[in-house]
């Protein structure tokens, strides 16, 4: 909502499992937005026929309902998956708005190999198609991606931290440095794709963690191992520890006295 004030405008929410709640997807109904939200497999959902949970509407589609379809590549080849729509009835809409205004659908999602079954709830204020929903998916694993390499390169969730201006200033640079990362490798890749040169046919495009190791061995100068410094850094340590040691004390020394 605070977003939605400041003029930022989007056109679909995003979220999984977590975000699925009908008080979330009411809001979102009331800023006009869409959604697509993981559910569990125990989630209910209205269709015409009857009142199921998800996985008994699953189960009930008939084979020519399932889709295949190219949702991108990983490390592995290209990822293709089995979907599915169903027609569902909103038990979302904000007061005061038309029960049959929008699309609201169940899409299902089967893995090829292993047939594993995932759920997602979904809204449109007007029509939209299955690749388009299947689209939306595939970008909020794109987003998670994001989020993991973060972690993994710049340790993005390693802030030892206890309150809130230092988490900030930790996340902000963490992602900055990520931020540089990704875009020298998208760069790097785009420019790999115009030269068109045979002896890169045979390799993977440069990822984020293939280029900090690059930079590690060939641009960042490597950690001082000299004596002075190592105890330099020990002696620092141990004042630190010191200090927290005391504050410790002495809180444990004001707790015990005030009643």
């Amino acid at each position: 909502r605070a977003a939605h004030q400041q003029g930022i405008s989007a056109s679909f929410f995003l979220g999984d499992e977590v975000y699925a709640g009908r008080e979330l997807r009411t809001a979102c109904r009331e800023l006009s937005l869409g959604y697509v939200v993981g559910v569990r497999s125990n989630h209910q959902v209205t269709t015409p026929a009857a009142k199921l949970s998800v996985t008994q509407a699953a189960g009930r589609l008939p084979k020519q309902a399932w889709q295949r379809m190219q949702t991108g590549a990983g490390q592995k080849g290209i990822r293709d998956y089995d979907w599915a729509m169903i027609e569902v009835t909103a038990d979302d809409t904000p007061d005061g708005h038309d029960r049959d205004a929008g699309t609201s659908v169940l899409l299902v999602r089967r893995h090829r190999y292993t047939r594993t079954v995932s759920y997602y709830r979904c809204f449109a204020p007007g029509p939209v198609t299955l690749a388009r929903l299947v689209s939306l998916v595939c970008r909020r694993w794109r987003v998670e991606d994001d989020f993991q390499d973060a972690k993994e390169t710049c340790h993005l969730d390693k802030g030892q931290v206890t309150c809130w201006n230092s988490w900030h200033r930790w996340s902000v640079i963490t992602m900055v440095a990520y931020a540089f990362l990704a875009v020298t490798a998208a760069l790097e890749r785009a420019a790999q794709a115009g030269r068109n040169d045979p002896a890169e046919a045979d390799l993977i495009p440069l990822s984020s963690h293939e280029l900090l190791r690059l930079l590690r061995a060939l641009i960042l100068p490597p950690p001082r191992r000299d004596r002075p410094h190592l105890l330099w850094w020990s002696t620092w340590r141990r004042r630190h520890q010191h200090r927290a040691r005391l504050c410790h004390r002495n809180w444990h020394t004001y707790a015990d006295t005030t009643p």
